[in-house]
């Protein structure tokens, strides 16, 4: 397999050989969604597992409908709104050795916790492993088999395989420089280290930056083409609308806030200022999307006026 880096190996304890898995999902005025997720479990043959759906204060309480489903090894959880730390509120209640995160609009295979789990049984330096996610609607179309480097001056990675026709292409396990935290399983033990997930970033660059502290900690992260998922929305989107341009241009900036050192953050904000904010003054204006313009210093503003999280 191929290595991302040269760290030398940590060794952890042992795996038991059928650990519990906590699978995580969340909810927020999708229930229709996450049903058809969990219908998806139904045939999951590894059968030590739990999953913990994790409402966010939707507007209509998914109780009744999911429990009316019958789901095995389910369990709902509620919290009055959705909000940055959702995601740790939701591992403090999980039981499992390992996390499935997972989106409540990707539909598993039957053998997913199987070949997400075997390569943690004899590899005691992963923190992470990862699916191949394709297309729910056209699955021989690859959404993600992997990241590839951060450009640590303009503060933005991408995706291997991503719109590609999956020829067998991607279907050798290897390190990889990012997981893609709406499907990865993770070491529970991995996750308890303080500051580990992301506490503000909503959306976007929230996968970006649980992998860069995973790295740091010496753990490894592998792509498993094995395991597979089926994702109904694209991996990345198109920025159509203000609130994108706020987010990503928000996040992009905290993300080398939290993850630079002082060297790498000065390349970073020298690029963004001279390059990245006059091209993108000229394209909002040129377009007469000012509030797309508006969106994208908002974006900015909120890092100058905040603490950088911890």
């Amino acid at each position: 397999m191929k290595r991302n880096n040269s760290m030398p190996e940590k060794k952890f304890l042992l795996v038991k050989a059928t650990p519990l898995i906590s699978i995580i999902t969340l909810n927020w005025n999708q229930t229709e969604i996450t049903c058809q997720f969990l219908e998806s479990t139904r045939h999951l043959h590894y059968k030590n597992y739990e999953i913990l759906v994790c409402d966010m204060g939707s507007a209509a309480d998914p109780t009744g409908r999911i429990t009316a489903g019958n789901y095995p090894n389910t369990r709902i959880l509620k919290r009055e709104a959705y909000t940055g730390g959702s995601i740790n509120w939701a591992v403090q209640e999980a039981k499992g050795d390992f996390i499935l995160l997972i989106n409540n609009h990707i539909e598993v295979t039957e053998k997913i916790l199987d070949d997400l789990l075997a390569p943690f049984l004899t590899n005691h330096a992963l923190g992470v492993t990862c699916p191949k996610i394709c297309s729910f609607h056209k699955k021989n179309i690859i959404q993600y088999a992997g990241y590839n480097a951060l450009n640590r001056v303009t503060g933005r990675n991408t995706i291997i395989g991503n719109k590609k026709e999956d020829r067998g292409q991607y279907d050798t396990p290897l390190y990889t420089h990012g997981a893609y935290s709406g499907a990865m399983m993770i070491r529970k033990s991995v996750i308890q280290h303080p500051g580990m997930l992301p506490q503000h970033f909503f959306t976007y660059f929230d996968d970006s930056d649980i992998s860069a502290r995973i790295l740091k900690k010496g753990y490894k992260i592998l792509y498993q083409p094995k395991a597979v998922v089926y994702n109904k929305n694209p991996l990345l989107s198109s920025p159509k609308s203000a609130i994108h341009v706020y987010y990503t241009t928000r996040n992009r900036i905290l993300f080398m806030r939290r993850n630079s050192n002082l060297l790498q953050f000065f390349v970073f904000l020298s690029f963004f200022t001279f390059c990245t904010v006059p091209a993108t003054i000229i394209k909002f204006s040129v377009k007469r999307q000012f509030m797309h313009l508006q969106s994208f210093f908002k974006g900015i503003w909120w890092n100058i006026r905040m603490k950088p999280a911890v």
